[in-house]
């Protein structure tokens, strides 16, 4: 009887955490028409726990979709399941191809992360703590701007980035793969990418890994695309220079899209690991 009453408690506690009361702040604008002259209107979403004593910190996610499609409206799931857990969760849009190329995301991708440096304490994000992170595309777009600051100072402002989360990253070496790929101008992911080798190169993070990097959690799937195997294994050889044992997950049955499917499992290995490097992360 003593086991069964001390069994019924650690589901109550534990579902008490799991069900925590949230708040969902949606489409907020953090990027008006006309942006530099050039950028749409964007938004964003804000998850949050109701109740908090302290900053808590803050996750920026950049959803994925071959830099071509996707909307923050897909990945409700994890902004919920990550307030629920104390880290307060925002699911940004960026401008897409072909309409716009990948300079003006990087663009957008860094103004929303300056609006939420200067908002989310409004929400019980600590400023100071704001992890970015990505699946695919997604996260190509956040080690961009984690690596590289061009996108910052083009708006006049300072990189608020902590650290980075990288979920199958896309991208990594976009300057080897477009040269291999050799496309037709103006297909494929020229489309986005351009049909300029330089701006292959200004938006392949492999060449801008330095020291004063943020620290950074890498997953990948044994089983996702050939060029994201071979990307990510280009990328880690040159990260290793500069940290020689980096945070770097493989987790062998999984495929690229099943990669960022794992999240609404918040028991799951995955969800744990970019959990605990969010909070770890100052």
């Amino acid at each position: 009887m003593r086991h069964f009453v001390l069994l019924v408690l650690s589901v109550l506690i534990l579902g008490s955490c799991s069900l925590r009361g949230i708040t969902v702040s949606e489409n907020i604008t953090f990027m008006e028409e006309g942006f530099l002259g050039k950028l749409p209107e964007k938004q964003l979403n804000i998850f949050y726990p109701r109740k908090s004593n302290e900053l808590l910190p803050v996750l920026v996610f950049v959803h994925g979709g071959s830099w071509r499609s996707g909307s923050k409206e897909r990945y409700g799931f994890l902004g919920r399941r990550m307030a629920r857990r104390e880290i307060v969760t925002v699911i940004i849009d960026y401008p897409l191809s072909p309409d716009f190329k990948i300079h003006s995301m990087g663009l957008a991708v860094a103004k929303a992360l300056d609006w939420v440096s200067g908002n989310i304490a409004d929400y019980g994000g600590d400023p100071d703590r704001i992890v970015v992170s990505g699946h695919s595309a997604g996260g190509h777009l956040a080690s961009l701007v984690a690596v590289r600051d061009v996108y910052f100072d083009s708006l006049g402002v300072e990189s608020p980035v902590a650290g980075a989360a990288l979920i199958d990253a896309a991208g990594l070496d976009m300057y080897h793969y477009l040269r291999e790929k050799n496309d037709a101008p103006g297909t494929s992911h020229l489309r986005t990418f351009t049909d300029d080798p330089e701006v292959w190169k200004a938006t392949s993070p492999i060449y801008y890994l330095h020291e004063d990097m943020p620290p950074m959690i890498f997953l990948m799937g044994g089983k996702t695309y050939e060029s994201i195997l071979e990307g990510t294994d280009r990328f880690m050889e040159v990260y290793r220079r500069f940290d020689p044992e980096p945070d770097f997950r493989i987790q062998k049955n999984k495929r690229h899209v099943p990669m960022i499917v794992q999240f609404l499992y918040t028991p799951g290995r995955a969800f744990r690991w970019v959990r605990d490097f969010v909070k770890n992360t100052r």
